[in-house]
């Protein structure tokens, strides 16, 4: 049985083979000339490549005492079916997430406890200025937003976070180009371009790498809304709840490992490649990650909800309850948009009139 060795040009992608005229490897699609040992070694290189190698030990979080678990309450929101731990005073009325009242369960079981928290920083007037400064030089925000919206709720939430701690071993190839040469005949003008293929390998250690546990909270939001500085966690006690609510997670740990691994490969590729200089453009071709020592730890992230409403429609924005950034969509007054695109359209206009002018005089 036989089969048939195909090589692959580096620089397109295509398939390449022999060319007897230049007796080197040749690109039928972009022309490309290869010498056959330099080929080699690059299958050579492609064939020693390996997948990403990346286990967790997710077994983060603890067992609650019986005397911690004195007081403590579960609400349930029978609209969204969002849960909620609280103590027996909170005064939960609503949802922090989509404003419909809630119910009290007389307890809550099978909840892991979580390791650390992060206390609230931020208290509820400080978020309500943050929102009031959020709308300072938003040009195309409606006028009557500031002043006819209102907030309907903000509640202090504490949001359930995965962190995972890894010691990894990455390995990254991009492909580079660079101008080379510049020439040009009575009929063209040609560029040369080179390829080359960049390797980069090293270690890296990630430390409290977060992936919210909660599905009602929407996860470009609560990226949006890092980061958090986990030296100012603390272990984790249950008087921190006390006036605050705390959303009991509902994605595990194992769920949360594929967003996690994408954040680790997305900073090893910008890491790596921030060391390849000198090249007009750099793609990563391929990556690796080999993971040591990986697990998972539970916390309690602070984060302030506020919920408005203008013209009936609901706008929710998220503050961090530690650093005081905040997140959240705003709509837009499209009269404005459309003034505003006419101008930048008029200038450009007459900026390329002008420049006309001068080189056509």
């Amino acid at each position: 049985m036989s089969s048939l060795l195909e090589y692959k040009c580096p620089s397109c992608g295509g398939a390449i083979e022999f060319n007897s005229t230049v007796q080197k490897m040749k690109c039928p699609f972009c022309d490309t000339e290869f010498d056959v040992e330099t080929l080699q070694e690059y299958d050579a290189e492609l064939q020693n490549e390996t997948s990403d190698d990346i286990s967790w030990d997710t077994s983060a979080g603890g067992n609650w005492t019986e005397d911690e678990m004195t007081g403590m309450r579960l609400y349930v929101c029978k609209s969204c079916g969002g849960e909620i731990v609280g103590d027996e005073t909170t005064a939960a009325t609503t949802c922090p997430y989509c404003d419909n009242p809630v119910v009290m369960m007389e307890q809550f079981t099978g909840v892991l406890k979580p390791n650390y928290v992060i206390p609230f920083k931020i208290d509820k007037n400080m978020a309500k200025q943050k929102l009031r400064e959020f709308y300072k030089g938003k040009r195309l925000l409606p006028s009557s937003f500031r002043s006819e919206n209102h907030i309907d709720e903000v509640k202090g939430i504490y949001v359930p976070y995965w962190l995972f701690d890894a010691d990894t071993q990455g390995s990254v190839r991009y492909k580079g180009t660079k101008v080379t040469g510049h020439w040009s005949d009575s009929n063209y003008n040609y560029t040369q371009i080179s390829v080359f293929s960049v390797i980069r390998e090293g270690t890296l250690q990630f430390e409290n790498v977060p992936a919210d546990g909660s599905s009602k909270m929407a996860d470009d939001m609560m990226e949006s809304v890092e980061p958090y500085y986990f030296s100012e966690a603390v272990d984790f006690q249950t008087a921190y709840l006390a006036g605050y609510l705390a959303d009991k997670y509902d994605v595990t740990s194992e769920e949360s490992i594929e967003r996690v691994n994408q954040r680790m490969k997305q900073s090893t590729e910008e890491a790596f490649k921030s060391t390849c200089t000198g090249y007009g453009t750099l793609e990563t071709q391929h990556s690796s990650i080999h993971v040591e020592n990986g697990k998972a730890k539970y916390a309690l992230y602070p984060v302030w909800l506020l919920n408005t409403r203008w013209k009936g429609e609901k706008f929710t924005f998220a503050v961090n309850g530690q650093t005081g950034k905040i997140v959240g969509d705003m709509p837009v007054d499209w009269t404005k948009f459309w003034c505003w695109f006419a101008g930048i359209t008029a200038v450009a206009t007459s900026i390329a009139y002008g420049l006309m002018y001068i080189f056509l005089r």
